[in-house]
């Protein structure tokens, strides 16, 4: 399999790459603590969005595992996580961080993944849906108690952790490397690091 030189993401940045039908897509986790918000949408239709929701009634799980297909909001298979270097935990519940989520927290105009989402979709001539579907948050780690209860805590994986996602379909895949420098989602010191990634194929 042909690979391509692997690509620097940088804190706080987001990217969008193009996927045709069995590509794949390898993020390294360079310093094991920096979560990425993951999005994919159908190459011909991108109304057509991974859905997390869809995708944990698909498995009846809220954690994704190696084999597990994620699907649109069509309940087509668009991704499929190939291979998981790392110690699986991956959010699907928290929504993207955005303007009005740093205004609740005291910051405003703060870095968010909505416009990072938005910004690298632009980069490929494309334009964000007015609310951002809910990201697959690679390593970010939200733990749930038998209560239910959540709590935001430091990634599970260690540097040069990584998952490689396998197109299903042509897509695009976004990318964001968190920015969130306020709760411990990036680690114990809240400090955004940037990752790595390549496509394979």
């Amino acid at each position: 399999m042909n690979q391509e030189a692997l690509e620097v993401l940088p804190a706080r940045r987001g990217k969008a790459v193009r996927l045709d039908k069995g590509q794949s897509l390898t993020i390294i986790n360079t310093h094991g603590t920096q979560v990425v918000d993951c999005w994919a949408f159908s190459a011909a239709d991108p109304d057509e969005a991974m859905s997390m929701m869809h995708s944990r009634h698909a498995w009846y799980r809220i954690f994704p595992r190696s084999g597990d297909a994620f699907v649109t909001t069509r309940r087509r298979p668009i991704l499929t996580l190939a291979e998981d270097r790392s110690p699986g935990r991956h959010d699907t519940l928290i929504p993207c961080c955005d303007t009005a989520r740093y205004e609740q927290l005291g910051h405003s105009g703060h870095d968010n993944c909505a416009d990072n989402l938005s910004n690298a979709l632009a980069e490929l001539g494309l334009s964000a849906p007015a609310q951002p579907p809910a990201p697959l948050n690679l390593f970010m780690n939200i733990p749930v108690t038998l209560e239910g209860d959540l709590s935001a805590e430091p990634p599970l994986s260690k540097a040069g952790d990584s998952v490689t996602l396998e197109a299903v379909m042509d897509c695009i895949v976004a990318l964001s490397a968190c920015p969130h420098d306020i709760l411990p989602i990036n680690g114990p010191d809240c400090e955004p690091r940037d990752v790595q990634y390549r496509i394979n194929g």
